[in-house]
């Protein structure tokens, strides 16, 4: 099967770094298209052997872009595209059905309540997301978050198809030695507390409460791994607030490498160099970031985490949930810095969330979404198949054991 991916930019953000990841693992001959932005992840994405083609699109409204798609699409005679991101979705869904492909999927990586992708929801996107959405033939949610949200905007249950993120657990594990090399690397002190952030710098990421939090803890060190729009805002309030010295700003790292392939500088590597993970976003679609830290033994302090939500407590017992409020959050920190209690076991809730699994699940989707579109005649009737644990309709999600 050949399958082309389409997705707005490939800085390193999470859908990014999450499409080079299912890249890895999907059976299928994969192109990808980026309509902007060809930043680290498509570097990330040609040395894994994939082709990454740049459409160079102007902005929101450069509609020359659509008939390149198109020609784009034609020409690579595809039997599905895969569309990920608000404006790849818009365009890639009218381009394919354009360009003749009726197996259009698209992933909602980004939809919060109020937010889509950190910009304002408007009824003008809402109603431009619906208009196109009908183009395709279905649309992923990669939590049961996204799929009740999918579904109060007005997509019809029967189109949604729930395949979580996934993540490879063993890049993220734990090693003594890359600690070891990455505070080295940061000038920072062995027994120094350090408090990690992982995340695009927007304003719904909230890394202004943790940066107060950590003021209120002159023992704590930060680590802030992302770049984005708030950057110099957040290295102004670290000056504003005497803090500067004690936080450090890394702007966007890897994910998809293991600790000690690419050095201490890349995600797994400055994990193991963090003592907790904080998460102070007001939305999230999944919580990617996460699910990595407690991969890599971290306790994690959460404002908001559709990926634990939708799981019994007790498959992550790791992670505690915390109030949107610097006080809060510094008493949470300072508790964890005098219990010093280390590494923790790798929960449960990193099991259910593996990598293979979730392309498993998405090649099998591709698989059903090609095979009605390519009938030249209705099947004869068929009795309904077995309930799939990833319908939209649920809320905890029950899978088998991973394969090892």
């Amino acid at each position: 099967m050949r399958v082309l991916h389409i997705i707005t930019g490939l800085a390193a953000g999470g859908a990014e770094q999450q499409l080079r990841l299912l890249l890895r693992h999907l059976p299928a001959r994969c192109d990808v298209v980026t309509l902007t932005n060809p930043g680290a992840v498509a570097h990330g994405i040609r040395s894994d052997g994939i082709r990454v083609d740049h459409l160079k699109m102007g902005g929101n409204r450069d509609l020359s872009a659509l008939p390149r798609l198109v020609r784009t699409i034609r020409s690579g005679r595809y039997d599905l595209v895969h569309t990920h991101l608000y404006r790849a979705c818009v365009f890639g869904r009218t381009a394919a059905r354009l360009a003749g492909v009726r197996a259009v999927l698209a992933t909602e990586h980004s939809l919060g309540e109020t937010r889509i992708e950190g910009r304002p929801l408007t009824p003008g996107t809402r109603a431009l997301y619906l208009a196109t959405e009908r183009l395709g033939s279905g649309t992923v949610a990669v939590s049961a978050t996204v799929a009740d949200r999918l579904r109060a905007w007005g997509v019809p249950s029967g189109r949604i198809h729930l395949v979580p993120n996934g993540i490879d657990a063993r890049n993220f594990r734990f090693d003594p030695a890359a600690r070891t090399a990455a505070r080295t690397r940061l000038g920072l002190p062995e027994r120094a507390f350090v408090v990690g952030g992982v995340g695009r710098l927007v304003p719904g990421k909230r890394f202004d409460v943790l940066l107060r939090a950590v003021a209120g803890l002159p023992s704590a060190r930060l680590l802030l791994v992302g770049d984005g729009p708030e950057r110099a805002a957040l290295r102004a309030l670290a000056d504003r607030l005497g803090v500067a010295d004690r936080v450090q700003l890394l702007g966007e790292r890897d994910g998809a490498v293991a600790a000690m392939s690419d050095g201490p500088a890349e995600i797994p590597g400055l994990l193991a160099a963090m003592d907790v993970l904080v998460s102070p976003s007001e939305e999230e679609a999944f919580g990617l970031a996460v699910i990595e830290a407690l991969a890599a033994g971290l306790p994690v302090l959460h404002v908001t985490c559709p990926a634990l939500d939708e799981l019994p407590g007790a498959d992550a017992p790791g992670a505690r949930r915390v109030a949107l409020d610097p006080a809060a959050l510094t008493d949470a920190l300072r508790e964890l810095a005098a219990a010093g209690q280390g590494r923790l076991p790798v929960p449960a809730a990193v099991r259910r969330y593996d990598i293979a699994r979730s392309a498993d699940r998405l090649m099998a989707l591709y698989e059903r979404t090609a095979a009605r579109r390519t009938r030249t005649r209705p099947p004869a009737p068929a009795p309904p198949p077995p309930r799939d644990p990833y319908t939209p309709h649920d809320h905890a999600i029950a899978v088998p054991d991973p394969k090892r």
